[in-house]
């Protein structure tokens, strides 16, 4: 089906994108002090984190509309659930902005992959 033009930002297109959101949680998770609730809900954010790539790259390679339409969601679906495990995550002072970034960078992906899905239907 491949990439959708206006999913284009910067040099830099959506499946780059949400690879670059995995590593960056990957990375923050790797910072998190080592409470039980931040390892618990670490490991469920990574999970999710490279879900949203990989269902979005499974998305770009379907056969069909209706796979394409799946997988963009479960990639919608996997970035909403990112920024629940990021909103319960309890950093260090030192990665309270980047939670704040990571946060927002989820939302502007739901909000990407939700225009993408509308447009095609």
């Amino acid at each position: 089906m491949g990439e959708i033009p206006n999913s284009k930002r910067g040099n830099y297109n959506l499946e780059e994108r949400t690879l670059n959101f995995a590593k960056r949680v990957n990375n923050y998770v790797n910072k998190l002090p080592k409470t039980i609730p931040n390892i618990e809900n670490g490991k469920q954010l990574v999970r999710s984190a490279g879900s949203v790539a990989a269902n979005y790259i499974e998305a770009n390679e379907s056969l069909s509309k209706k796979d394409f339409l799946m997988r963009a969601k479960i990639s919608k679906k996997e970035a909403k659930e990112s920024r629940l495990w990021l909103r319960l995550a309890e950093p260090g002072e030192e990665n309270r902005h980047e939670q704040e970034m990571l946060i927002q960078e989820s939302t502007e992906l739901m909000k990407i992959l939700g225009s993408i899905i509308e447009k095609s239907k």
